[in-house]
């Protein structure tokens, strides 16, 4: 199925598949969006134990997303935590150096 037979796209005719004109929001737009990129979007498998399982499966539920995407976000999430331990570091010599060096 491609992105444009996906159901609330726009037929050919200008109509929609099973949704009105006036139903068809920006939200709408996003879900199917984020369809056709997971269509498209290579996966692969990751070993977790049970128990972790069960918890990413909740944590999903409650922020309405799929688990592939709850997974995305914690990973996102670690990555700007690193990010900014790495900014809220002390600064090296030659980074303080260079940082009040003269411009002229």
């Amino acid at each position: 199925m491609s992105c444009q037979e996906l159901p609330g796209s726009p037929s050919p005719s200008g109509s929609t598949w099973g949704r009105d004109r006036q139903s068809r929001d920006a939200s709408g737009l996003h879900d199917r969006i984020q369809l056709c990129i997971l269509i498209r979007m290579q996966s692969t498998s990751v070993r977790i134990d049970g128990t972790t399982h069960q918890e990413l499966k909740r944590l999903a539920a409650s922020l309405g997303t799929t688990v592939g995407e709850t997974v995305a976000l914690a990973v996102r999430r670690l990555r700007q935590e690193r990010i900014g331990e790495e900014l809220a570091a002390s600064l090296s010599a030659d980074e303080a150096e260079w940082l009040d060096a003269e411009l002229g």
